[in-house]
C-alpha cells in the first residue's frame, strides 16, 4: 500500500465506525461493475450510518478527494466507478426503517426485491422494477431514476419519491421533498438549505423556456437533471430533482417512497411475428389498449432461449423473427383475461400482424414466460469466443410512434459499421436495449465503438429521442450529453455548481468540463495467446497454471464474468452463494473471485499476490458448493477459478496442519474405525474434543458421526462384492467414499440391497479410495490428483467392462463428473464423467425406463426433504425426492431454505463453525417444525448439519427405499428408535 492510501486509511478509520480499506486486493473488487470500464479507487468505505457518511464527505471535501456512492455495482454505464473514495451502501446501510399505510422509509442499501418481499405482507409493492431488482439497491434505483418493464403502469422512481435524507458536498444533512418557496428568505440570512432552494428556484424559473424547448419527445428520459416538472408557484420538489442525478448532486442516506397495491391477478401473452417492423406496429396497437407491459425480443434472443431450454424450443416457433411479451393486471381475473384475449384477437385475427400467440393466467407458467426476458439477455455472455454483447448504447429511447421507421434506421447504422446486435426493448414506451457484438480486446473494435455510438445517437436525436431512457449517463454517455442538451447543458452545469461547487461528488458523470471519451478506462482484456521469444507459447505470462486447462480456457472463463451481479442475489427462488447470502459483502460474492484472478492475469495485481494471505482469505469465502456455476446467467465456472487461486497458494505455501488432516479425512476415519470404541468415546468427550480442536481444528461443538468397527470395503470383501460380476444386463460399480465406508455402512448395505432387488449386479472395487472433494475444496491439488489418478485407473477400466459408476454421496458424484476433469484432461477422466451417476439418479432413470420394481410397502411418516447443493449442481433435478414419492403413505415436504451451510469440510473447521450454522439456520429451523418426524437428504455433510440443530434423525432416501422394499428390517428399529411416529405398515 502506498503512503498516501495508508494515510487516508488511518485518517478515516479514526473518524468513522464503518470499515475502511485501501489495500490493493480490496480496491480491485471495486474497480469494476457491470459496465465495460475499470477504474481503481483510492479507497473503499462501508459506512454504518449517516454520521459516517458525513465524516467521510467532510474529510473528502477537505482533502479534495472525489466521492463515488455505490450500491450493488450492477450499473451498465460505470456510474459508480471512479478514482476517489467509493462509499459502499450495500454492506451496512440496508435497513427498512418503517412501513406506513402507503409509504416506506428505507436506507440506500436495501435490495429492491427484499423490500417488495417485505411489502407483500401488507399487500403493497414499490412499482418500478428494473431488470436487476433481485440485486439492485434502493439507493441505486433512486440515483438513476430506474423504471423497468412496468413503466406504463407505475412510471419511474421519481414518480414515487416523497422525501430524501441527503448529505450535501459540504457534509450538511438535509431532509428534502416538496420545499415551500414561501419559506425562502433573502440571501445571506436564510439557512443553507433554504439558500439552496432559493438559488435553484431562481435558476429553473429563469431558464424555464430553455428547459421546455430542449426536452426530448421520448416518453422516458434520463439525460441530465430533470428540471421540467420540479417547480410550481408554491414549491420546488427537491426530491424529484435529486432522483436520477447519479450521486453527482447529493448522497442519499434515507428515502421515503410511495407504495402501490399489489395486483390480485396478472395475465401474460406472448405474440410472435415474422417481421420486426410488424412487431413494432403491433406494439402501437397493444399500448392503445392500456397494458401493464409490452416488451420485445428479437430473433437472436429467441434463438438463444430455444437453445437454452427445450421448453422454450417447444414454446417459440422457429420462424419467429420477434416476440412481444404483454402483461395485464387487475383485481378481477375475468377482466384481466378478457383484455389479454382482446389484444391477441386484434393483432392475430384483425390486423394480421402476429401469426401466433400464447396466453396464460397461471402463476408458474407466467413466471416461466417472464424468465425469457429476465434471464435470456444476460445469457448472451455464454457465447464462446472473444466477441461479446457489449453494453454501451443499450439505453436509447424514441417516441413510440417513430419506432417502425426508426428500427430501419437502426439496422442501417449497424450495416454501415458491419456490426450485428441483439435487441431487447420495452417497446411499448419506445425504449431499446441494444447490445452490439464486439471484441473489446481488439483496437479496431474499440475505435468502431465511438463512430457507431455517434451515428446511432444522431439518428436518435433526429426523431426526438434520448440517448438514455432509464439506466444512467455514467461513463458511457456523459460525453454526448452536451450534443443532446444543447443550451440546456449550461443549465445542468449551473445546477451542479449550486450543489457541488468543488466537484467532489461523483465527478465526470452527467456534466464535466472534460467528459471521458467512450473508450477510455475500458476493462483490460486478457490476451488470447502469449508468444515466447522462441516462437512458442506460455500457458501464462505471470503464473504457471495448476489445473488441467490452458491459457485460452482460463482467459475465456475470466472474461465470461461481465460483473452483472446476479451472484449477489438473496432471493428465496435461487441458492446462489450461501456465504454472501448471510453476510452480503462484495468480497464474498462469486464475481469478486473472477475479478481478482482477471486482475492478476492482466497485470493489474501482482501475480505474487496469489501466494499471499489476503487473496487466500477471499478465495476461502468460496465453499465449492457450485451454485454460482449452476445459476450464473453466463455459466462462469467460478469454483474452478477459485480452485486455481487456492491451488496457487497451496503450491507456494503448503497446507496448514488442520487443512492437511481434513483433506485426508479418510486416514482419520480409518484410524477411528480401527479403534472405534475409543474414537466414539473421544468424539463425545468434552476434553477430548477440546484437544481435537486444538490439534486439527475440528470445532468442539460440531456433532461428529460415529465410527463403524468395520469399513464397508471390508464387509464387501466378506460378501464377495469385490469380485467382478459375470452376469449380463445392468451392472454397476459402487463408488463408496468416506461416509458410507467408515461411518454408515448401513447406507452402503441399503444401496446394494436395493440394486440387487432390481436386478442390478453390484461390484465394489477393493482398491478404490476417497473422492478427494475435501482436498479439492482446500486447493490441495497434489493430494486430490493422487487420489483421482488412483480412482480413474480403476473406474475407467470398469466402465470399459460395461459397468456404470454410482455413488451415494453427491459430492463424490460431482467429483467424478466435474472435478476430475479439472485435474486431468485425458480420455479416462472423460469416460468416467460420462458414465457416473449419483445413486438416486440411477434408480430414478431406471423407473423412467420402466425397470424399477414398485413392490413398495407403505411408510407412514411426514418427512422434510432437503436438496443438497452438490446434487443440484449435477443438474439432474431431485431424483431422491421423486423416488420417495413412489412410496405409499409417505408424506414429503420440500424444505427450500438454501444451502445447509455445512459445505463439506467448511463447517467442520473451528473458524467456520458459527458461520456454518448461520448459513444453515433457515434449514435447521424449518426442520424443527413439529409436523416433521425426520429429515431426508442424500448428502452426509447436510445430514450432519441437519442433525446439529435438532434431535430428529436425517435419513438417506436409499435407506427409506430399502425399508419400503422390506429389504432391511434392522433399519426399521433404528428409525423408530428416533421417532415413535415413523412406522412401517
Amino acid at each position: 500500500m502506498d503512503p498516501d492510501r495508508e494515510r487516508i486509511q488511518a485518517d478515516l478509520r479514526g473518524l468513522i465506525a464503518g470499515e475502511v480499506r485501501c489495500d490493493d486486493v480490496f480496491l480491485q473488487l471495486y474497480a469494476t461493475d457491470a459496465s465495460i470500464y475499470e477504474i481503481k479507487p483510492l479507497g473503499v468505505v462501508r459506512p454504518r450510518g449517516v454520521s459516517d457518511v458525513v465524516a467521510c464527505v467532510q474529510y473528502a471535501a477537505e482533502k479534495g478527494i472525489p466521492i463515488h456512492p455505490r450500491g450493488s455495482g450492477t450499473g451498465l454505464a460505470g456510474d459508480s466507478l471512479g478514482p476517489g473514495l467509493v462509499l459502499d451502501f450495500s454492506h451496512s446501510m440496508r435497513r427498512v426503517i418503517s412501513v406506513g399505510h402507503d409509504t416506506v422509509r428505507v436506507q440506500p442499501g436495501v435490495i429492491l426485491a427484499h423490500l417488495n418481499r417485505q411489502l407483500a405482507r401488507h399487500g403493497r409493492l414499490f412499482g418500478p422494477d428494473p431488470a436487476t431488482r433481485a440485486v439492485t439497491t434502493m439507493g441505486s434505483v433512486l440515483a438513476v431514476d430506474a423504471s423497468g418493464t412496468h413503466w406504463p403502469q407505475y412510471g419511474s422512481a421519481r414518480d414515487h419519491v416523497v422525501s430524501l435524507q441527503v448529505v450535501l458536498a459540504d457534509g450538511q444533512v438535509l431532509e428534502v421533498g416538496r420545499q415551500p418557496l414561501a419559506d425562502v428568505e433573502a440571501e445571506g440570512t436564510a439557512p443553507a438549505g433554504q439558500q439552496l432552494v432559493r438559488r435553484l428556484a431562481e435558476l429553473v424559473s429563469r431558464e424555464q423556456k430553455v428547459i421546455t424547448q430542449h426536452q426530448p419527445r421520448a416518453l422516458v428520459n434520463r439525460c441530465g437533471y430533470q428540471l421540467d416538472d420540479v417547480l410550481t408557484d408554491q414549491h420546488l420538489d427537491l426530491a424529484r430533482l435529486l432522483v436520477g442525478s447519479e450521486g453527482t448532486l447529493a448522497i442519499i442516506t434515507e428515502a421515503t417512497v410511495r407504495t402501490v397495491p399489489r395486483p390480485k391477478h396478472r395475465g401474460l401473452a406472448l405474440l410472435f411475428f415474422d417481421r420486426l417492423d410488424s412487431a413494432a406496429r403491433g406494439a402501437q396497437e397493444i399500448t392503445s389498449l392500456g397494458v401493464a407491459t409490452c416488451d420485445l425480443m428479437d430473433r437472436r434472443l429467441l434463438t438463444i432461449a430455444r437453445e437454452m431450454d427445450v421448453r422454450y424450443e417447444l414454446l417459440i416457433p422457429a420462424e419467429a423473427e420477434a416476440m412481444l411479451l404483454v402483461e395485464q393486471s387487475g383485481d378481477d381475473a375475468y377482466e384481466v383475461g378478457q383484455r389479454l384475449r382482446e389484444a391477441v384477437v386484434r393483432l392475430v385475427r384483425e390486423r394480421h400482424l402476429a401469426f401466433d400467440a400464447r396466453v396464460t393466467m397461471e402463476k408458474e407458467e407466467r413466471d416461466f414466460y417472464w424468465r425469457l426476458s429476465r434471464r435470456v439477455v444476460t445469457t448472451l455472455y455464454r457465447l464462446r469466443g472473444t466477441t461479446q454483447a457489449v453494453p454501451f448504447i443499450e439505453d436509447i429511447a424514441v417516441p413510440p410512434e417513430t419506432l417502425p421507421d426508426f428500427l430501419i434506421r437502426l439496422q442501417n447504422v449497424l450495416k454501415k459499421h458491419a456490426v450485428t446486435a441483439a435487441m431487447f426493448a420495452h417497446i411499448g414506451h419506445g425504449q431499446l436495449h441494444l447490445r452490439p457484438f464486439l471484441d473489446l480486446g481488439n483496437p479496431e473494435h474499440q475505435r468502431l465503438m465511438q463512430d457507431l455510438a455517434t451515428d446511432l445517437y444522431e439518428e436518435v436525436l433526429s426523431v426526438g429521442g434520448t440517448i438514455s431512457g432509464e439506466h444512467s449517463l455514467g461513463l458511457s454517455r456523459s460525453w454526448f450529453l452536451r450534443r443532446q442538451a444543447g443550451p440546456l447543458y449550461e443549465v445542468f452545469r449551473e445546477v451542479k455548481r449550486i450543489f457541488d461547487p468543488n466537484n467532489i461528488l461523483n465527478p465526470g458523470k452527467v456534466v464535466a468540463d472534460v467528459p471521458q471519451p467512450l473508450t477510455k478506462n475500458l476493462r483490460p482484456a486478457i490476451p488470447e495467446r502469449v508468444p515466447t521469444a522462441d516462437g512458442g507459447e506460455l500457458p501464462s505470462p505471470l503464473v504457471e497454471l495448476e489445473l488441467a486447462w490452458n491459457w485460452e480456457d482460463i482467459t475465456r472463463a475470466t472474461r465470461a464474468c461481465n460483473g452483472c451481479g446476479r451472484c449477489r442475489t438473496q432471493g428465496p427462488e435461487e441458492r446462489m452463494c450461501p456465504i454472501f447470502r448471510f453476510a452480503p459483502r462484495e468480497e464474498a460474492s462469486p464475481r469478486a473471485k473472477a475479478n481478482l484472478l482477471r486482475a492478476i492475469l492482466t497485470g493489474r495485481l501482482d501475480p505474487h499476490g496469489l501466494r499471499a494471505d489476503d487473496l487466500k482469505s477471499i478465495a476461502d469465502l468460496c465453499v465449492n458448493c457450485h451454485q454460482c456455476r449452476f445459476e450464473c446467467p453466463a455459466v462462469v465456472d467460478i469454483p474452478k477459478l477459485v480452485l486455481e487461486t487456492k491451488a496457487q497458494y497451496v503450491a507456494a505455501n503448503g497446507l496448514s496442519m488442520s487443512d492437511w488432516f481434513i483433506a485426508r479425512m479418510d486416514r482419520l476415519s480409518a484410524w477411528g474405525s480401527r479403534f472405534s470404541w475409543l474414537a466414539n468415546w473421544a468424539i463425545r468427550n468434552r476434553r477430548m474434543r477440546w484437544l481435537l480442536e486444538k490439534m486439527i481444528g475440528i470445532a468442539q461443538g460440531r456433532k461428529l458421526p460415529r465410527f463403524e468397527s468395520r469399513s464397508f470395503l471390508q464387509l464387501a470383501h466378506r460378501r464377495r462384492l469385490d469380485r467382478p460380476s459375470r452376469r449380463t444386463g445392468n451392472k454397476v460399480l459402487y463408488f463408496v467414499d468416506i461416509y458410507a465406508n467408515w461411518h454408515d455402512t448401513q447406507l452402503a448395505e441399503a444401496l446394494v440391497a436395493v440394486l440387487q432387488h432390481n436386478g442390478v449386479a453390484v461390484y465394489v472395487h477393493p482398491q478404490q479410495v476417497q473422492s478427494g472433494m475435501s482436498a479439492i475444496s482446500m486447493g490441495a491439488v497434489d493430494i486430490a490428483r493422487r487420489l483421482a489418478a488412483r480412482n480413474l485407473a480403476i473406474l475407467a477400466d470398469a466402465v470399459r467392462q460395461g459397468y456404470h459408476i454410482v455413488a451415494t454421496e453427491p459430492a463424490a458424484a460431482l467429483c467424478l463428473t466435474h472435478e476430475y476433469l479439472n485435474l486431468f484432461d485425458e480420455e479416462d477422466a472423460r469416460l468416467v464423467a460420462e458414465n457416473s451417476s449419483e445413486a438416486c439418479t440411477y434408480l430414478w432413470r431406471m423407473h423412467q425406463a420402466g425397470k424399477l420394481e414398485l413392490d413398495l410397502y407403505p411408510l407412514n411418516a411426514t418427512l422434510g426433504y432437503h436438496l443438497p447443493c452438490h446434487l443440484k449442481a449435477l443438474e439432474v433435478g431431485s431424483p431422491g425426492e421423486d423416488l420417495l414419492r413412489l412410496i405409499p403413505g409417505l408424506t414429503l415436504q420440500r424444505i427450500e431454505r438454501g444451502c445447509s451451510g455445512m459445505a463439506g469440510a467448511f463447517g467442520m473447521k473451528r473458524q467456520n463453525y458459527r458461520t456454518s450454522l448461520r448459513a444453515g439456520w433457515g434449514l435447521i429451523s424449518e426442520l424443527r417444525s413439529p409436523t416433521l418426524q425426520a429429515g431426508v437428504t442424500e448428502c452426509s455433510a447436510c445430514k450432519i448439519q441437519m442433525e446439529q440443530g435438532t434431535s430428529k434423525p436425517t435419513i438417506h432416501p436409499i435407506k427409506l427405499l430399502a425399508l419400503a422394499y422390506r429389504l432391511m428390517p434392522e433399519a426399521a428399529s433404528l428409525l423408530t428408535s428416533h421417532s415413535e411416529d415413523l412406522t412401517v405398515t
